[in-house]
């Protein structure tokens, strides 16, 4: 078994092997899914599964720092978290790009979502209320891929009602979300609101981004690689990643794309905040907490990379540079420590060399 040997605590090491070991295996199961994609029968899934794949492909390479988490099978790894974050990304589009806005459609699409998290699972009839379905098995594929993953987990019962709950909160998200603009804002409102108590620290809106990230179910799947896993620290880690590590994941997405989608007319939480100091006051306060609460779990260290990788990955596209938003990310940049700067600095010469 090639299981990931490296210590957490060593940050330069980490991202030396991420860059060298997972990001080359990455590209690798990336462009199988690719091929599978271009034999689609219906053209417009075709179109849809391979522009999701060039799209967003470093959605794929971000998910895939969980295969660096101590003592387990980094190619097995990798090979789940391209399979459920490409599966991911594909029903984004379906739900985003072909002019369909059909509750019952987007649903019924993300019971892959839910059903790729159980092995026991039948797939459902996915495209049952959608008006295109000719995909030549490619979602069932993806299904079923990472079904037979979770399966060689030894403790993927401990993880599994987390994850699908993570999983059936994402798929919430995705239904309404991308429905007609006059219903989409009430929609979520009436599903997020009873998740919401009176004294909670976060919004509404703060609790629809923490549901849109999928980095705490690759941290349950990475948890699970552990024999005689204790539910308590399934527990501690769903804490720490919802709502501050996947919240922080979100509001940073959403942060950089303030422009596009407000040109678009595309749903997005950041611009609920009235102003730039909200913004930066409220996305600290996740970083803070993400860290905090990182301390609290086995491998801090290893949290902490993905906390400020986060930041220093998103912080660094050249949507960041807009000149409404250069002041936030200044501040968050000046204030988030050394680490973080360092990581900024080498995501920058990345992007520079086309490796992300």
């Amino acid at each position: 078994m090639n299981t990931s040997d490296v210590k957490p605590s060593n940050r330069v090491k980490l991202i030396y092997l991420y860059v060298t070991k997972v990001f080359p295996i990455v590209k690798q199961e990336l462009n199988e899914w690719k091929q599978k994609a271009k034999e689609a029968p219906d053209a417009r899934l075709s179109q849809q599964a391979l522009e999701s794949i060039r799209l967003k492909a470093f959605h794929c390479q971000g998910g895939s720092i969980y295969a660096l988490y101590p003592g387990i099978n980094r190619a097995e790894t990798i090979r789940f978290i391209v399979a459920y974050q490409t599966m991911s990304d594909y029903l984004d589009n379906l739900v985003d790009s072909l002019e369909v806005q059909d509750e019952n459609a987007f649903s019924q699409l993300h019971l892959a979502m839910q059903e790729a998290l159980n092995p026991e699972a039948v797939p459902s009839d996915y495209y049952l209320y959608y008006p295109y379905r000719e995909d030549g098995g490619y979602l069932e594929q993806l299904v079923k891929t990472c079904q037979e993953s979770i399966r060689q987990l030894p403790s993927h019962k401990t993880v599994q009602e987390e994850a699908i709950k993570l999983a059936e909160l994402y798929s919430y998200l995705q239904t309404y979300k991308h429905l007609a603009m006059d219903k989409r804002e009430a929609k979520m409102l009436e599903w997020i609101n009873p998740h919401i108590s009176k004294d909670s620290q976060i919004t509404a809106w703060e609790f629809a981004a923490a549901t849109g990230s999928t980095l705490g179910i690759f941290c349950l799947y990475a948890v699970a690689h552990h024999p005689k896993l204790p539910i308590g620290q399934v527990k501690m880690i769903t804490n720490a990643y919802f709502p501050w590590i996947c919240g922080l994941h979100i509001l940073l997405d959403y942060f950089i794309d303030l422009r596009e989608d407000r040109e678009t007319n595309q749903l997005n939480f950041v611009a609920y905040y009235d102003h730039a100091d909200m913004i930066y006051e409220r996305m600290h306060l996740f970083l803070e907490n993400s860290l905090k609460q990182a301390q609290l779990l086995e491998y801090p260290k290893f949290h902490e990379v993905v906390i400020k990788g986060l930041l220093a990955m998103y912080l660094s596209d050249e949507k960041s540079m807009d000149v409404d938003i250069q002041s936030i990310v200044k501040k968050l940049l000046d204030r988030s420590g050394v680490g973080v700067k360092l990581l900024y600095r080498l995501c920058r010469q990345l992007r520079k060399s086309n490796v992300i």
